[in-house]
């Protein structure tokens, strides 16, 4: 198994960052030497220092208004809507003047034995011990989620425009072709985790919240810049949350969302404001979600030591377990039949295949059904302006670029060590006749600015375009120039091709290949 010895040795000149890709070369260079061409999308910064942090004053705005009794089944409603049965059951055994005294201590017993019952849960499932907010650090596809000034970013999949999510709760939706930035913001919108636009509509954008999923409808032709918080659906189950994931169908007609606390993944009919949970035993909640771009296939990850793969037909899954850890991360190859994940203390990329008509993973001699690793990203040594750095180790975040040419890797790094530093790794990847992995190079940022995030532009036509948050507030883009294996890229709507092999190029080293199994 080859290493990230084999990828070409970083930019040795100080201060110099990645610019864009060409003749299959990474090419490095100052911010003011690139010169900006027309339509890249805006380069925006966004210092940690300019951010406030979210007032949560709800509970002292109480004494602006007339007190006013609530009644037992109005205090009973909110507490079954904000702590599900928990919050029920403590309401009723401390109401002991308004309702018979079995009832009180009946919930008073049926309280402790349910702690009791959950305190068993949590010791084997011990994220359940975490705060709300530190659950979604834990489980966020953000590097030090916690203290980064942009916590989620999302494409749009069919416009030059993008959300991105900040320390400070808000969000902010940019647009290349418009000089106004609306900002959203909603009581309910806390420790965001993740953002999606809907596919196949201008306006409509999922925010993963604390308590809740809001489903912003943001008019693109309005000149407001802080729309209503009443353009906002409001969308929640009991014991559903925090939401760490959310996913639509590539259709559209479907959310899909996720709790480390809940075993169900909940399926979201939005316009009727109803859902179905999709709920296993087995695996303490669910982490991440991922759906195939074909729409015929789920990637739920949970806290523990397995995976499923939901097939979309009959909604029925595949458990996967794992060997040392949970599932970090997976992405999916164009035309979803080859999914990439990561295991968190694994320094492996993994590989499954699937087969189009069965919906079956393709197993080995006898039927077997096992993952390939089909990448070794151990810590290698290079050396750089700076001295020596130390790059490889446990995965962040995967992502794939839609024309599946490229797929780039957020390495954690260490953050006790200041020469283990997180990493972006680029592999050019091929889908056809076989699959490939080969090395392309390492983006690199400012000094003293480390990689948080990246996401892959849904539609970039010169090759691909990585976007990156950085850990300074910046938000870059760098062109990767190619030109696509699988022709021109489909209209909105349509499934992407199946990548042609290209001839091989020049000095390009093979890390993995289908052939050599």
């Amino acid at each position: 198994m080859c290493s990230l010895a084999l990828f070409p040795p970083l930019s040795p000149t100080k201060g110099q960052v990645t610019l864009y890709e060409s003749n299959n070369e990474l090419v490095s260079g100052t911010l003011d030497s690139y010169q900006r061409q027309d339509g890249d999308p805006l380069s925006v910064m966004i210092p940690k220092e300019s951010l406030k942090p979210h007032c949560r004053l709800e509970s002292s705005s109480k004494t602006a208004f007339i007190d006013h009794v609530e009644t037992l089944w109005m205090r009973s409603a909110n507490a079954w809507r904000d702590a599900g049965l928990c919050g029920l059951l403590n309401e009723i055994a401390n109401s002991v003047d308004e309702v018979p005294r079995w009832l009180a201590v009946g919930s008073g017993f049926s309280l402790a034995l349910l702690r009791w019952v959950s305190s068993l849960h949590g010791s084997l499932f011990p994220h359940l011990s975490l705060s709300s907010e530190d659950m979604v650090a834990e489980f966020s596809q953000v590097l030090a989620w916690s203290g980064c000034s942009v916590r989620s970013f999302a494409w749009h999949p069919h416009t030059d425009k993008f959300a991105v999510a900040l320390l400070d709760d808000s969000i902010r939706v940019y647009n290349s072709k418009s000089p106004t930035a609306p900002t959203l913001k909603h009581r309910l919108q806390r420790s965001v985790a993740s953002l999606a636009w809907k596919p196949l509509c201008a306006s409509a954008l999922a925010v993963a919240c604390q308590n809740c999923v809001l489903v912003w409808h943001v008019d693109p032709t309005s000149l407001s810049t802080r729309p209503s918080s009443g353009c906002a659906q409001v969308l929640s189950h009991p014991g559903h949350s925090p939401v760490t994931s959310l996913a639509w169908a590539p259709s559209g007609s479907i959310l899909l969302t996720a709790s480390p606390v809940d075993t169900a993944m909940m399926v979201w009919d939005v316009a009727a404001e109803s859902c179905v949970p999709l709920q296993r035993v087995g695996g303490g909640g669910v982490t991440f979600l991922s759906w195939s771009p074909d729409g015929g296939r789920v990637l739920a990850a949970t806290p523990s030591a397995l995976f499923r793969v939901w097939e979309t037909g009959m909604w029925t899954c595949e458990r996967w377990p794992c060997l040392k850890g949970r599932c970090q991360v997976g992405c999916w190859s164009p035309d979803g039949s080859r999914l990439l994940f990561c295991v968190q203390g694994e320094a492996l990329i993994y590989a499954l295949t699937f087969d189009d008509t069965l919906g079956e993973p393709l197993g080995g001699a006898g039927g077997s059904k096992a993952a390939a690793i089909v990448a070794d990203l151990s810590e290698t040594t290079f050396q750089t302006a700076d001295g020596q750095i130390r790059v490889g180790g446990d995965v962040q975040s995967l992502v794939w670029d839609s024309s599946g040419e490229r797929l780039a890797v957020l390495l954690k790094g260490d953050p006790q060590k200041a020469d283990s530093p997180a990493t972006i790794a680029v592999f050019k990847t091929r889908s056809s006749p076989v699959f490939e992995l080969l090395p392309c190079g390492f983006v690199q940022g400012e000094t003293g600015a480390e990689p948080r995030l990246m996401q892959f532009h849904p539609h970039f036509e010169k090759g691909a375009l990585l976007t990156v948050c950085w850990s300074n507030g910046r938000i870059s883009h760098i062109p990767f120039y190619f030109v696509s294996a699988g022709g021109p890229r489909p209209g909105l709507g349509a499934s992407p091709p199946y990548p042609l092999r290209r001839a091989a190029e020049n000095g390009e080293r093979l890390l993995y290949t289908e052939l050599s199994l």
